[in-house]
């Protein structure tokens, strides 16, 4: 599985450098066009993987996983290769919603691991499974800036959808999956007992929201940071340096990752996650001041050791407070709010970059990151029963 996340992260992010620069080509746009497209065309795709996602956890609690992975695989494959062929923007904006039925590979892949990991060290092996698409995502936007500036940009979809057709065998035929069930838990539950669980749960229920907002921070800077990299360094190589900036974030999150899991199982996932809502939001701020190239890749840099363990921390305390046979579901919802998350963060991205400029968009991110390091703590405080002791 860290195989496998490790392809599909590094394939799906090796488009992001150039897919701003990919609709400029379909047509001739204004900046602020090719802005309000980008986001609209990053959101698109997670608006069908958020009406989606439920509904594959729950398949996977009665069926199993590893099928609907498979399949995820297949049908990114397909999106992606159809990318290349395009010519007008309305094709590319149908292929990413199309491509959103099959985007919950990683999540499925978490929670595929998640059901047949202990609690105890759900954090740290949660952490680990994470590494291999932060591997992925930090290697995928230098691979894809380059091969874009080689072979041009249709020619690199296509290529990335081959590496996704070869990743669905790898799953078909290199993973085995256990169905595991816990004493005294029922085979199946229905959504109306899932939703109903997560209601009585406050803490479980603000956990999940923080998903969606956490993914409106990452995601509003994505449509628009390889126009920012243009801006402050020109265009001299501007897909490279784009991806450049992109990886560097996954960098910091390769080296944090298992460490933050391991640290939550510690000292209580709770706790650390606070603590690291509040260090992003510190670190995005300067990133609206920023004028060389260097100054945005550190911070991002710094970015990435703080987000590394915000994803496996989330799903670690969503493992230990939801019953097993319908972890799967709540991952689902869990997975359409962090969609949710994808869906609004491209847009506001876009809106208030093309309105109020680039730095407003950092800003902005900032002060959202905040909020949520102050709902925790605010959470915490008010529902002190509901965190355990060490969690």
């Amino acid at each position: 599985m860290w195989i496998a996340n490790f392809f599909i992260s590094g394939s799906l992010t090796m488009v992001q450098p150039f897919l701003s620069l990919y609709i400029a080509t379909l047509g001739n746009y204004s900046d602020n066009q090719v802005q309000t497209w980008s986001g609209l065309i990053f959101s698109i795709t997670f608006v069908a993987a958020f009406i989606f996602s439920p509904i594959w956890g729950k398949i996977g609690d009665r069926f199993g996983r590893k099928a609907i992975l498979v399949a995820f695989a297949f049908g990114l494959g397909i999106s992606l290769f159809l990318m290349g062929f395009v010519t007008s923007v309305i094709q590319l904006f149908l292929l990413r919603m199309f491509m959103g039925i099959f985007t919950g590979f990683v999540s499925m892949s978490h929670a595929l691991i998640a059901t047949q990991t202990s609690k105890r060290v759900a954090g740290q092996v949660l952490g680990t499974l994470q590494t291999g698409s932060i591997t992925g995502t930090l290697m995928g936007p230098l691979v894809g800036g380059f091969l874009a500036d080689l072979f041009g940009y249709s020619a690199t979809f296509k290529w990335l959808a081959i590496v996704l057709f070869i990743t669905s065998f790898l799953v078909l035929f290199g993973i085995k999956e256990f169905q595991i069930r816990e004493e005294q838990s029922p085979i199946k539950y229905t959504s109306r007992q899932v939703l109903l669980h997560i209601l009585r749960h406050p803490m479980l229920l603000i956990i999940m929201l923080m998903s969606m907002i956490v993914q409106i921070a990452n995601f509003s800077i994505q449509p628009i940071l390889s126009l920012f990299v243009g801006e402050i360094h020109g265009p001299n190589h501007i897909a490279f340096f784009s991806g450049l900036a992109f990886s560097v974030t996954g960098l910091g999150n390769l080296l944090t990752a298992r460490k933050w899991g391991r640290i939550g199982d510690q000292k209580g996932y709770i706790k650390i996650l606070t603590i690291l809502l509040f260090a992003t939001a510190i670190i995005y701020f300067p990133g609206g001041f920023v004028t060389e190239l260097w100054q945005l890749i550190i911070l991002r840099f710094c970015l990435g050791l703080a987000f590394g363990g915000i994803i496996p921390l989330r799903i670690a305390y969503i493992r230990q407070e939801a019953p097993l046979s319908m972890q799967g579901e709540v991952l689902g919802y869990n997975t359409s709010l962090q969609f949710l998350g994808n869906m609004i963060g491209p847009i506001l991205g876009g809106v208030i970059s093309a309105n109020f400029g680039y730095s407003a968009v950092f800003i902005s991110t900032s002060l959202l990151l905040l909020l949520s390091g102050v709902l925790m703590v605010t959470a915490k405080s008010r529902y002190p029963k509901l965190v355990p002791n060490r969690h």
